[in-house]
């Protein structure tokens, strides 16, 4: 069976830092662009950052461009996202995903088939 299980979330000031994980098993890792989605309470659930299979191609949305970065390391079948310069409006439930492709830059939840349950980032003012 295929799991996606995130953890790392919590609450933090603003201005700090966090870093998500997402361990994949049950299926070919290395083969599949993985993306990391969030979804604030009363909002539409939303793309954040994606990555390709061999991890040297990433792409992320405008509004945490330069703040977040999203890394592969495929020894342990795990994606991250490193968070920094953390901001109110960043509080919301995190999600890895795995994509239906190996390359491309997927940034439509249609495009992923795997999801997560979910981790709660808080970012207090």
């Amino acid at each position: 069976q295929v799991q996606l299980v995130e953890s790392g979330g919590g609450l933090v000031q603003a201005g700090g830092s966090l870093r998500l994980s997402c361990a994949v098993s049950g299926r070919t890792f290395s083969a599949y662009t993985m993306g990391w989605f969030r979804q604030a309470p009363g909002k539409e659930r939303e793309f954040v950052a994606v990555i390709n299979w061999s991890g040297d191609n990433t792409y992320y949305a405008n509004s945490v461009k330069s703040r977040f970065t999203i890394s592969r390391g495929s020894a342990e079948n795990t994606v991250y996202l490193h968070m920094n310069s953390l901001k109110p409006e960043d509080t919301a439930l995190y999600y890895c995903a795995q994509s239906k492709y190996s390359s491309g830059r997927p940034v439509h939840e249609y495009e992923y088939d795997l999801w997560g349950q979910g981790t709660q980032v808080t970012v207090n003012s």
